[in-house]
C-alpha cells in the first residue's frame, strides 16, 4: 500500500440557480391599496400597545402625503407645523416640494406621537430613540399586512401609489395631483388617473 500523500479532494459547488425573485405582478394583482384597506391596516397597528400610535401615524401620513421610505424617515418634527396645520414636504429622487395642509386625525396624531417620543428631531424613531431605518419601515408595513389578513404581501410605496389612486378616484386635477405628490413628469401622475374607475362611471345607465 502507497505511503505517498493522497491529493485533496476537491470540494463540490452546486451548478443550480437560487430561486428567481418573483416580481411584483406575480405576488399581487395591484399596486395600490382603497382608502378602507389603508384604515384596515391603521386598526390593525392600533392593536400593538407598544409601538400602534407610532405605526399608526406612519401609515396615516405616508398614505395622506404621498411620502416615499426615504421622505418618511427623514421627516424632522421641524417640517411640522402643528400651529399652523401645515406639512412641509422635502421630497427625494429630484421631486418637487410641497407644503400640505394637516387636518384633525393627523394632527392629533402627531400631538400624540410627539409626547410618546419626546426629545428627538425625527417624526418617526424606534424605541431608542434613534430615526426608523428603510428595513425597519418595510417591515412593518409588511407584518400589518399579514396581521390584517391581506391576500398579498404589502410594501410601503404602496401606500403612496394608493395616495395616487384615490385623489384621481376623486376626480382630481391631474395638475394638482402632480403638485401635491411631488412628481417632476406629470408622465408619471397620469397613471393614476388611467386606473380611476371615475372615468367609466357614464357608460351604462343601470
Amino acid at each position: 500500500m502507497s505511503n505517498d500523500p493522497q491529493p485533496p479532494k476537491t470540494a463540490k459547488f452546486s451548478t443550480s440557480l437560487p430561486p428567481r425573485r418573483k416580481t411584483n405582478a406575480e405576488q399581487r394583482a395591484r399596486e395600490y391599496l382603497s382608502a378602507s384597506e389603508i384604515d384596515q391596516l391603521g386598526k390593525t397597528a392600533r392593536q400593538n400597545p407598544r409601538t400602534g400610535q407610532r405605526n399608526e401615524t406612519l401609515v396615516l401620513l405616508m398614505f395622506r402625503h404621498a411620502l416615499r421610505v426615504a421622505e418618511v424617515i427623514g421627516l424632522r418634527w421641524e417640517q411640522v407645523d402643528l400651529k399652523n396645520a401645515l406639512l412641509h414636504v422635502k421630497r427625494v429622487k429630484k421631486g418637487r416640494p410641497a407644503t400640505h395642509p394637516l387636518y384633525g386625525p393627523q394632527l392629533r396624531a402627531l400631538r400624540q406621537l410627539q409626547r410618546d417620543y419626546p426629545d428627538t428631531p425625527y417624526v418617526f424613531t424606534s424605541e431608542r430613540k434613534a430615526p426608523l431605518s428603510a428595513r425597519s419601515v418595510h417591515d412593518i408595513v409588511f407584518k400589518l399586512g399579514k396581521q390584517a389578513g391581506f391576500k398579498f404581501p404589502l410594501h410601503p410605496h404602496m401606500l403612496r401609489h394608493s395616495t395616487g389612486f384615490y385623489l384621481a378616484n376623486k376626480g382630481k386635477d391631474t395638475r394638482a395631483i402632480q403638485g401635491y405628490m411631488g412628481h417632476a413628469n406629470i408622465k408619471n401622475t397620469v397613471i393614476y388617473t388611467e386606473l380611476s374607475a371615475n372615468r367609466f362611471n357614464d357608460f351604462w345607465q343601470d
